[in-house]
């Protein structure tokens, strides 16, 4: 497969899934558990959360990147 076509999969896959990490996300900041935790801990949460979608998204960017055919 070449890089172009790995880029154009990747332009279609990396927002489809923020959208759904998103919506995940919501709802897990939603929970009772996550609404009754103190405010620096919450805090701690929504960091976690809002930068917790690029750790899945690692190795699926360096295969875009990956070397092929031109």
């Amino acid at each position: 497969m070449t890089r172009r076509n790995r880029k154009l999969i990747g332009a279609a896959v990396i927002p489809l899934f923020v959208v759904v990490y998103a919506l995940i996300t919501m709802a897990l900041a939603q929970a009772r558990v996550f609404q009754e935790a103190d405010g620096v801990l919450r805090g701690i949460g929504y960091a976690l959360l809002g930068i917790g979608w690029i750790i899945p998204m690692i190795p699926f960017i360096k295969w875009m990147e990956g070397k092929g055919e031109n």
